[in-house]
Order: structure tokens, then sequence, then C-alpha cells
């Protein structure tokens, strides 16, 4: 897996857990909608660390605990 959708997936995962729409993600982070769509719908694969900073404040967590998962833990090196 790469680390895009690893991304995606934790950002999808914390949505689900918290029932939380986009909308209200973006009210919460002060993240546009349009970019976490973008995020999410593959048109922007390369967010930027306080993009991700700014999504985990919308989610009350911690950048470790939003990395803090097997699927981040087992990526494997993008560059070979």
């Amino acid at each position: 897996m790469c680390t895009y959708n690893a991304v995606k997936n934790r950002i999808l995962q914390l949505l689900g857990e918290r029932n939380m729409s986009i909308h209200k993600l973006a009210m919460e982070s002060a993240v546009a909608p349009s970019s976490i769509k973008n995020i999410l719908y593959g048109k922007s694969q390369n967010p930027g660390i306080v993009t991700i900073k700014l999504l985990c404040d919308g989610f009350g967590i911690t950048l470790v605990e939003f990395f803090d998962t097997k699927e981040f833990r087992s990526l494997e090196q993008e560059i070979r």
C-alpha cells in the first residue's frame, strides 16, 4: 500500500468512527471541504503535513495518534 492510500484510509476511518461528515470535519479543522474531498478522491495525492495536522485538530487527535496504526507501520519504502 502506498502512503497516499494509508492517509486516505485513515481519514475515512476517523470520519466513520466519529460519525463526521466532510463538511463537519472542514468546520472543525479550518480545511476547505474541497481540499478534504481532493485528498479523499485522489485529486491531491500529496497532502502536506500542515493540512494533516489541521485535520487531526478537527478530529481531536494528535499527529502521533493519526499515524499510529498498523497500516502506517507496515508501509514499504516508496523510493527504490
